[in-house]
């Protein structure tokens, strides 16, 4: 049998998510009085009601969780204009599989996937080597600011998209991919 969370624990989740015991209580549907005296210890509510409890601060954990946490940085990007064997070798040395292009103000306009260089293989051959990024390269990735919610990031992710690109003030800052969210989340830090 599980365990029910203790008092203290949920003091703990509460001021972790950043609520007050008011608005915990408007978001739960109960009284102020009641998350005191249940902080306390001196109730013990209803397992329905520590369930409309715990869902909120789980909710509220969430949104205050923030792309700049799990975000990978600096990134790793490619010019327009480099050849596409600069390419191919960075995503070897660094273990990736998709570089942002970008202009010669260091602005994204295009995304180089592992794809897009076996097509230019197969198309190009021999002269894959010596073409530029920008004749081969991909849509951007979808862009997002570093306090936007993780949420947000995870549901690009699940549609099919690669990565996404964090900017902050017309630069980029980082980048999330499936594989930052699974080391933030799900690996053990030692």
């Amino acid at each position: 049998m599980s365990s029910l969370p203790t008092p203290e624990y949920i003091r703990f989740l509460r001021k972790k998510a950043g609520l007050t015991q008011k608005e915990l209580a408007r978001r739960a549907g109960v009284s102020q009085s009641l998350i005191a005296r249940i902080e306390r210890g001196t109730v013990d509510p209803r397992l329905s009601t520590l369930r409309k409890i715990m869902k909120v601060l789980e909710e509220a954990l969430r949104e205050k969780s923030r792309v700049s946490e799990v975000m990978h940085s600096p990134v790793i990007v490619v010019n327009k204009n480099d050849s596409i064997e600069k390419v191919a070798r960075l995503m070897w040395e660094h273990g990736i599989s998709q570089i942002p292009v970008v202009d010669d103000d260091g602005k994204p306009i295009g995304t180089v996937f592992e794809k897009d260089l076996v097509n230019a293989l197969l198309m190009y051959r021999e002269r894959a080597s010596s073409m530029k990024v920008y004749e081969i390269m991909d849509d951007v990735l979808p862009i997002v600011g570093p306090s936007e919610s993780i949420d947000r990031v995870i549901n690009l992710l699940l549609q099919g998209i690669p990565a996404v690109l964090v900017m902050d003030k017309g630069k980029i800052v980082g980048i999330v991919t499936k594989s930052d969210l699974i080391a933030k989340h799900l690996i053990r830090k030692k």
